[in-house]
This record gives C-alpha cells, sequence and structure tokens, in this order.
C-alpha cells in the first residue's frame, strides 16, 4: 500500500503569534516597518499642492484650508477605511498585499489574475520612485542650512550626489541583512512621527481657524473653487498623502493586524496636525515678498523654529532612508511572492540572517539601485519627482479594491454591500487616476514604462506556463504505475552499472499517477539509469504563505518514492534539505531499506548519494501552436535562460545535477511517412558518363 504522510514542522516555522501580538515592541516595530512611506509623505505633499498651484503667492486662506480638509478625508477614506478597517480583515494567515489577497479569492475566476499582475507590477513600478524621492527632499532641506562655521550643501548638484551616495550605500548593505538596522528604526520613526506632531500643534495653536479642514464642505468647495487653478487635478498632488496605505496592507505579516490597529491612530493624528500646522504657516506667509520671490523653498522645514531646523533636516533624512528601506525589503518579499505563485521567473533568493522573513535578491536590488539613481540624475529636483510620483500607485489601489470586493462575497457578504464598497472606493481611486494621469506628460510616463515591462514579463511568464500545460496541447503523459515491472528490473539488472543510488527528478506527478512521458523516456531510453530509488518530486505552493507539508506515496514498493512537497508560498524551496529529512523518516518507519556506505567520512551513514535529473526544454520546429502563442513560449524560454537554473532555485548548488535537453512540442503533429521509392536507380557505369559528360 503506498504511503502519505504529513509533517507539519519540515521547515522548523516559528509560531508567529509570538511576534505579531501586540504589545509596546510590537507598536515600535511597525512604526519602523510599515509607515516610512506615508510617514514622510509631509515632506512634500504641501509643497507639491503649492507649486501646482502657481506658488505661494496665489494660495488664499480658503485654498489653504479646502487643501488640508482635501488630505484629512484623503487619509481617513482610503487608509483608515479601506485599507485599515477592511483590508486588514483579508488576511492569509496573517499575511497582506495584493498576492496574499489573490490567493484568498484565485479559486473563483481565472480572471483575477489580470487584476493581481496589474496591481503588483504598478506597485513596484511606482515604488522605485519613492526612495528617490523621500531622499531628495530630504537632502534638499540642508540647501544653504549652515553646520557649524560651513554650508555643507550650497547647490543641487551638491544635493544630487549627497542623493546619490546615500542610496548608494543603502543597496549595497541590503546583501548583508538589515537585522541591526532593523532594531532602530521603530523608535527613530516614533521620534520623527512625535517631533512632526509637535512641530504641527505648535503652529496650528496660532491659529484654530484650521480645524474647519474637518469639515468635508471646504474639501468639496476647493474642487469647484475658481481659486484652485488645477481644478481636479489637484487630486493628484492630494494623493501623495497616501501613497503608503498599501503598505499597511502589504507589512501586515511582518508586524500583525493588532499592532497595525494599535498605531495607526497615533501616526493619523501626527500626519494631520503636521499638514494643518503647515497650512496654517502657509496662510501667513503667502503675502509675504521674501517667499514670494524664492523659487524653491519647503513649507514644511520652513515652519521650524531656526534653533530645530538642523535637528528636523537631520531626522527626516533618515525617515527618509527608512521609507527607502522599506520599500526595497517590500519590493523583495512582493517578487518572492510572484515567484511562488509562478508570474515571474526565478531569481536567485539568498537569506543574509535568521530573522523571519528577511531576504535579498540580487536582481531586483540592483535594478532597484540602477532605476533609483537615474531618476534622481533624469528628474534632478524633488519638485519634478513629485510631478511624476503617485500615478501607478493608483492602479495598484483600483486592483487592490477589485480583489476585495470578490473576497468580501467569498465571505459571503451581501452582494449590496460589497458592490457599494466597489463602487464608493472605486469611484474614489478612478478620480484619483483621472487626476493624475496629467502626471503622465510630466514624467508619470517613467512610471508607467517600468509598469509595463513588469507586466510584459508577469504574461509572457505565467500565460507561457498556462500554454505549456494545456491538456489539449500536453497529452504526452504516462501513469508511473504501467512503468513499475521495468523500473524493478533495471534496478536489478547487474548488466547496467549503478547510476545513484537516489535519483531524483525534479516532476508534476498528475492525478492518476501521471508524468511526462520525457520523464520515462529519460530512465529507460536515453541511458538506462540504475538506481536502488527512483523519486518523483513535486513542489505545490499553497495559498498559505508558510505551509510546510508533505506527502510520499511508494506505489507498494521500496523502490519508487512519489513526493509531494507543500510550500507556502513565502517558503524556500529547499528540495536537497528536504528530501533527506524524508528518506531519513521513512527509512526510520520502515518504508525504504538503509542504504549503508561502505567508503564515507560521516560515521554510521544510512543515506545513499543522490542525483537528479533536470529535464530543460527547446523549441521544436516541429510545434504547431498559433503564432502568438508560439511567440509567448519563444519568450518564456528566452527569459528562462537568463534567469536562476532550476538548480540554483531548487537548491542543488553543491549536488549532483545532471541537466538534459529535450525538445519541446506542442500542437497536434502529424507525421508523413516515407514510401519506398519504385524509380529506377542508375547503374554504377550510369552515373560515371554523366559525370564525364558534365565535366
Amino acid at each position: 500500500m503506498g504511503c502519505a504522510i504529513v509533517n507539519k514542522q519540515l521547515a522548523g516555522v516559528k509560531d508567529k503569534k509570538s511576534l505579531t501580538r501586540l504589545s509596546v515592541a510590537g507598536l515600535l516595530v511597525t512604526l519602523g516597518v510599515v509607515y516610512g512611506d506615508i510617514g514622510t509623505s509631509p515632506l512634500y505633499v504641501m509643497k507639491s499642492i503649492i507649486e501646482g498651484n502657481g506658488g505661494i503667492m496665489h494660495v488664499s486662506d480658503d485654498f489653504v484650508v479646502g487643501s488640508v480638509s482635501l488630505v484629512f478625508w484623503t487619509l481617513f477614506l482610503i487608509t483608515t477605511v479601506k485599507y485599515v478597517l477592511i483590508a486588514l480583515r483579508a488576511d492569509n494567515n496573517g499575511e497582506g498585499g495584493i498576492f496574499a489577497l489573490y490567493t484568498l479569492v484565485r479559486r473563483r475566476a481565472k480572471w483575477l489574475i489580470i487584476p493581481a499582475m496589474v496591481g503588483g507590477a504598478t506597485l513596484l513600478a511606482d515604488g522605485m520612485l519613492t526612495p528617490a524621492v523621500t531622499v531628495t527632499t530630504a537632502i534638499e532641506g540642508l540647501k544653504g542650512i549652515p553646520v557649524g562655521p560651513t554650508v555643507w550643501i550650497s547647490n543641487q548638484a551638491q544635493v544630487i550626489l549627497t542623493t546619490i551616495i546615500i542610496l548608494s550605500v543603502l543597496f549595497i548593505i541590503q546583501r548583508f541583512g538589515t537585522q541591526m538596522i532593523g532594531k532602530a528604526f521603530g523608535p527613530i520613526m516614533f521620534v520623527w512621527f512625535t517631533f512632526i506632531g509637535v512641530l504641527g500643534l505648535l503652529a496650528t495653536l496660532q491659529d484654530l481657524s484650521i480645524l474647519r479642514a474637518l469639515n468635508p464642505y471646504y474639501a468639496i468647495h476647493l474642487l469647484v473653487s475658481p481659486e484652485n487653478k488645477n481644478g481636479i487635478f489637484i487630486l493628484g498632488s492630494i494623493f501623495l498623502a497616501t501613497t503608503g496605505a498599501e503598505a499597511l496592507y502589504s507589512d501586515m505579516g511582518h508586524v500583525g493586524r493588532r499592532n497595525v490597529y494599535g498605531s495607526w491612530p497615533y501616526v493619523n493624528l501626527c500626519l494631520v496636525l503636521n499638514y494643518m500646522g503647515q497650512a496654517v504657516w502657509i496662510d501667513q506667509h503667502n503675502h509675504s515678498e521674501v517667499f514670494q520671490k524664492m523659487a524653491d523653498f519647503n513649507p514644511f522645514f520652513e515652519m521650524m523654529p531656526d534653533s530645530l531646523r538642523l535637528f528636523g533636516i537631520l531626522i527626516a533624512t533618515m525617515a527618509a532612508i527608512i521609507a527607502s528601506q522599506a520599500l526595497i525589503s517590500g519590493s523583495y518579499t512582493l517578487v518572492s511572492e510572484a515567484i511562488k505563485l509562478k508570474i515571474m521567473p526565478r531569481l536567485n533568493i539568498t537569506y543574509p540572517t535568521n530573522q523571519k522573513g528577511q531576504l535579498y535578491i540580487p536582481v531586483v536590488n540592483w535594478a532597484l539601485w540602477a532605476v533609483c539613481i537615474a531618476i534622481v540624475f533624469y528628474f534632478q529636483t524633488s519638485a519634478h519627482m513629485e510631478a511624476a510620483y503617485g500615478l501607478a500607485i493608483t492602479i495598484t489601489m483600483l486592483m487592490t479594491t477589485i480583489l476585495l470586493f470578490t473576497w468580501l462575497r467569498s465571505r459571503k457578504v451581501n452582494a449590496g454591500l460589497a458592490g457599494l464598497m466597489l463602487l464608493f472606493f472605486g469611484s474614489i481611486e478612478v478620480i484619483f487616476f483621472i487626476s493624475s494621469a496629467v502626471k503622465f506628460a510630466h514624467g508619470g510616463y517613467v512610471t508607467a514604462l517600468i509598469a509595463a515591462i513588469l507586466l510584459a514579463i508577469m504574461f509572457i511568464w505565467y500565460w507561457g506556463d498556462q500554454i505549456k500545460n494545456q491538456d489539449t496541447f500536453r497529452s504526452d503523459t504516462v501513469s508511473l504505475l504501467a512503468y513499475k515491472n521495468q523500473l524493478a528490473s533495471l534496478r536489478d539488472d547487474n548488466n547496467f552499472p549503478s547510476f545513484t543510488t537516489n535519483l531524483v527528478y525534479m516532476t508534476k506527478v498528475q492525478d492518476g499517477n501521471r508524468v511526462n512521458k520525457d520523464i520515462l523516456y529519460s530512465i529507460l531510453d536515453k541511458r538506462p539509469k540504475r538506481a536502488q530509488v527512483y523519486w518523483f518530486v513535486t513542489v505545490n505552493v499553497t495559498d498559505e504563505p508558510y505551509t510546510t507539508e508533505y506527502t510520499t506515496d511508494t506505489y507498494g514498493t521500496d523502490f519508487m518514492v512519489n513526493v509531494q512537497l507543500y510550500l507556502g508560498f513565502r517558503m524556500s524551496q529547499r528540495v536537497n534539505v528536504f528530501l533527506r529529512q524524508i528518506i531519513n523518516e521513512m527509512m526510520a518507519r520502515g518504508e525504504l531499506p538503509r542504504q549503508p556506505q561502505r567508503y564515507t567520512t560521516i560515521p554510521d551513514r544510512n543515506v545513499g548519494d543522490f542525483s537528479f535529473v533536470l529535464i530543460q526544454e527547446e523549441m521544436s520546429p516541429e510545434t504547431q501552436i498559433p503564432n502568438w502563442e508560439r511567440m509567448i513560449i519563444q519568450a518564456r524560454l528566452a527569459i528562462q535562460r537568463i534567469t536562476v537554473t532550476p538548480a540554483s532555485w531548487f537548491g542543488l548548488e553543491y549536488a549532483d545535477v545532471v541537466t538534459e535537453h529535450i525538445p519541446l512540442i506542442l500542437g497536434k503533429i502529424s507525421y508523413s511517412m516515407l514510401k519506398l521509392s519504385r524509380r529506377h536507380k542508375p547503374a554504377p557505369s550510369d552515373e560515371i558518363e554523366d559525370n564525364e559528360t558534365e565535366n
């Protein structure tokens, strides 16, 4: 009889509840991990609003109040209601983010992969601007400020150089892990939020009439007011206040829902107070000739007392670096999840520390670095970056809303209420997208181009896999049971040299114990491979993020094992390590004979050697499929050749690996049979005469 064993402790994953329960430490970690992007928004939101309206000389009291009202209600509706109160409930075993949300609903409809891919691509693309815009804005605050007897930064060229140095160092240290740095993020961000909150409160107390901004009337009135020169397009700048809202959901798995609930009210209060404080300062100085003549100034820094200016700039720079670090780490996680869901090609992933959830993807790291540096050089100033910032993230939020609607319906929420949620938030986000569309011509095309490239890669990888695995195309599968006797004979046939003790094929064993015929062809025909045990290993990525389970089926033998690994979409697929654990456990249960080694450096070693055979497909000219599908398959194979090898992905870098190339033949192939010809065959003498005549 076959054996099916489930082992939930395969990778020794710790209980997450102890890491994400509500606590002071958890709240501090949340401040450092979750709020970097949205927490640095005061550095540029009000500045962008003023510049978009033609400068401080064109700003009135009603304009300032209306602007802050729009910011307040945007934070309330998008961040608090949609993400904190609704999205955080849609967790996948504690994990959040657009891909985790997709895994909760993907069984309801195949088309849901589209909003998941679009949302993931735009989130990555727009996030590439975050390090550039936040660090540049913070460093610009130092321009012209004396530090001791000298002015460190006096012009924009020095701002650019300093920004590039900071960003480069930040990306260089990623390979070593950020465990020690991460411990300091929480306290620093607590100081940051407290500082901007107190700063805003002191300014707000000078004119409490700014509290009128809490009335939504002023927000709506500004959209139709002639004092608003941009009309609805002012929302493009307003939206910058909530661009980090997606992180509250994406990073939930690192800190826990309760810690987000516990920390957001304080963060929200500090942000609103600072926006109000900046508004009061703007209203008090909008007639100042000094600021009317200044082409480049930031109300966030200008409202600080001179005695606090240097400290404010330094703490703002640290907050900007933390926001950048959060974006980089979040990008690693997002790409890793996409790889596990077979939405993106395999990339080399390393784990620089023992800290849970911390990973490093070299290709992603240096791609982010290159894009960030290019953005700094291309846009030159934070004002130009702000003009391009926020366009793509509106699409991400809209895609999240679509998936949230599907999730609500899956939870049996009333169709009317779920539809109302979709209509309400969808309408708001469509308006934000339209208002941000004007940014396309001012630099938004950069993020749009990046998002398009990422989406194209996702499309090619996902649909290429779908085309390959269509039953109408890939019908060349055979049952393992039909070849059980041949494998038994080959194992005992001393006429063939032993190839290895344990021969492992990474393949997909389908229902009915069927595998691709190429696997059996490799064992029996291409070169008979005699082994003591034949392993057929399938890696299944589960909807849960940290699943670590397996099943085994020996088909009533002691030489054939079908292993089904069930690994969460956030788990590393270290097959070599897992197999050694599995074989030891099977031997302990008496399901496999021990494999004592005569020549070994390990005393009492009872596990033999392993050889892994990986099948690499090459497009065959005999493939008969539509041209567009052929192009997708060819593009997928091209991407596969330049990304990480299957051996590296499955943790087999130091194992004995054999790669065999096979033709990939898709579609229904019609073969032409040769017929024996009855034509006259010339005699040798005739051939000679013909040749002489020609000469």
